[in-house]
């Protein structure tokens, strides 16, 4: 009778929990970019300043207000084309949101490759954002995002070879 040999603690593979928050966060937001266009979408039809006008009403809001008047004025720039464009580039979005949470999910080194220089890309945007003044902004949410990305490249690149190395060996 020959015993099977039993694998060592050490090589065990390391669980990685935090990636799969970074994919989920990935499918997040490709949801919510496919609802968006979606929303964008379904709006090219429709008469933009009368819906705007008929939701400030329900919302028992004063529409003479400089700030909704400002907000009025923007929504009747905008044409069914523009709609139709920000759809487009709202699915091409969520696409690429759900290719890399995809190729995270199932390890491939482009994936990590390609998150890392996605999240490092927005970086120097959301820095450029927080110095600029905005009286009526809270940073807060600017920051939390930044916290996000700057985590999300520092965690894939200190760990893309141990992440790459679990699932496929050849791979590394």
């Amino acid at each position: 009778m020959s015993a099977t040999p039993q694998p060592s603690a050490a090589a065990k593979p390391k669980r990685a929990p935090t990636l799969w928050v970074i994919v989920s966060i990935k499918l997040l937001k490709g949801v919510v970019a496919l609802l968006l266009a979606f929303g964008f979408y379904s709006l090219t039809d429709n008469n933009l300043p009368e819906d705007f006008r008929h939701l400030l009403m329900v919302l028992h809001l004063d529409p003479e207000k400089r700030f909704f008047v400002d907000l009025a004025t923007f929504i009747a720039k905008i044409t069914p084309s523009n709609l139709a464009w920000l759809s487009g580039g709202a699915v091409i979005y969520s696409a690429f949101m759900f290719l890399q949470a995809v190729g995270l999910a199932f390890r491939f080194r482009w994936a990590v490759w390609l998150v890392i220089g996605e999240s490092a890309f927005f970086v120097p945007v959301e820095v450029f954002e927080l110095v600029q003044p905005h009286p009526h902004r809270h940073a807060y949410w600017l920051l939390f995002v930044l916290a996000i990305n700057v985590f999300i490249v520092w965690y894939l690149f200190a760990n893309r070879a141990r992440l790459i190395r679990y699932h496929n060996p050849k791979n590394s």
